[in-house]
């Protein structure tokens, strides 16, 4: 039970700004604490705080929302929570921050509401935040790209002709996103030796693809199209992406028509989504495209975020090791891109569908976003401390990603995108 005379609580109250998660964050999830069902929560700190408790205390009714409105809160999932649109969502996030200010936090005299309303994040279980209809993978980062053609193409052409006029990307499968924490068995399909017919069993290159994806929060109908300089009022918010890959299925299966069984197993996904009004002090320029774009896909100001990715790599009993470091900055086409391609030809997006980056890697290798690039390919194996290698994961391996920014008043993270690989289900 949380008290208010607690000091632990006191301190927390006043959220140092190296916290992953301070006050000025204000980002949404999922939760479910022991005994009691999902319900939606935001975080400050190492807290977790029920939005659904607050609601019940009264804490939103002078917002002026419906009961239906309210009902959005005890939802075990964000998506009509999300659907209330960007206006709400930021009153809402204002009274949070009024509720929890130092000075005048309205929680701090009352034991029996705060123990409800205010749980240790290690005493919640966190779930799937939204439910994902439709999920879109793109293609946008150039050194990527351009990483994996000269590693499976002519080095002078490592770039597809259609790579520098289009956000390139593929409908992946929705069903097989989990959050944090979930583990996934190895996948088993078909693939092609260099010296032989094809065969069945279980990929040997599984690997992980740092991403950055974003959360659709509003709805538009067939037909619609949406311009560059609207596309930032239909993004939520963004999460953390490991988007898992079998690349040896994955290369016997690609051609004609791309990824299937070597991307669909499954992908990891960060339980707290921040919000873009929360990115805002994180702008800045992306890459130059060099190669005039068609006008739909035109923009102006700073569509790029600088937020800054780490991968480790935990072998079973062993201590976590850095694999690489990357940041989104480096993404040739932004998400502002990204819709408007997206959407060009009348697609339709619901509240809740989810468009990843594709992997982010940098223009050294120590910014590469995969293990197909800092093996490149398996020929370099990457050496461990226990005196290991990698090629590529092996079972037991458990993949973490962190994501945050930063400037001299404030660090805003994402939380951990954690999965463990496990041997092939029996």
């Amino acid at each position: 039970m949380i008290k208010a005379n607690n000091p632990e609580l006191k301190s927390w109250l006043k959220v140092k700004n190296d916290s992953d998660f301070p006050i000025q964050n204000i980002p949404f999830g999922i939760i479910k604490p022991s005994g009691l069902s999902s319900r939606v929560a935001t975080r400050i700190g190492d807290y977790a705080i029920d939005l659904s408790a607050m609601s019940e205390f009264g804490y939103f009714d002078e917002m002026g929302m419906g009961y239906k409105d309210m009902l959005a809160f005890r939802s075990c999932k964000l998506n009509d929570f999300i659907a209330l649109g960007k206006p709400v969502m930021r009153k809402i996030r204002d009274r949070i921050s009024e509720v929890f200010d130092y000075n005048s936090n309205l929680l701090r005299h009352d034991d029996a509401q705060m123990s409800q309303v205010i749980y240790p994040i290690q005493q919640v279980e966190m779930k799937m935040p939204v439910d994902i209809g439709d999920y879109t993978d793109f293609y946008s980062s150039k050194e990527h790209a351009r990483n994996v053609g000269i590693m499976f193409r002519d080095p002078d052409k490592a770039l597809l002709p259609n790579w520098t006029h289009m956000p390139v990307g593929y409908h992946g499968r929705s069903s097989s996103i989990v959050v944090s924490g979930t583990d996934i068995p190895r996948p088993q399909g078909q693939t092609k030796p260099d010296d032989g017919g094809p065969i069945f069993g279980p990929s040997k290159q599984v690997d992980f693809e740092l991403e950055m994806a974003f959360v659709l929060g509003k709805e538009t109908e067939l037909g619609d199209s949406i311009p560059t300089e609207n596309a930032e009022d239909y993004i939520f918010g963004m999460v953390l992406f490991n988007d898992l890959s079998a690349r040896d299925i994955q290369k016997w299966e690609y051609v004609p028509l791309g990824p299937f069984l070597g991307k669909n197993f499954g992908s990891v996904i960060s339980p707290w989504i921040i919000t873009l009004d929360a990115l805002e002090p994180f702008r800045t320029k992306g890459p130059v495209q060099d190669i005039p774009v068609l006008p739909y896909l035109s923009f102006h100001g700073n569509k790029n975020f600088d937020i800054k990715l780490d991968v480790f790599i935990q072998p079973m009993g062993k201590k976590a090791h850095r694999l690489c470091q990357s940041n989104t900055k480096y993404l040739y086409w932004n998400m502002c891109q990204q819709i408007a391609h997206h959407t060009v030809n009348g697609c339709n997006f619901k509240v809740g569908d989810m468009c990843a980056s594709g992997t982010i890697s940098g223009p050294s290798k120590d910014t590469f976003g995969s293990m197909l690039e800092l093996s490149w390919k398996g020929t370099k194996p990457l050496p461990l401390p226990d005196g290991s290698e990698r090629k590529f994961i092996e079972d037991n391996d458990t993949i973490i990603m962190h994501a945050y920014a930063e400037n001299d008043q404030i660090r805003i993270g994402f939380g951990e995108c954690k999965t463990k690989i496990l041997a092939v289900k029996k």
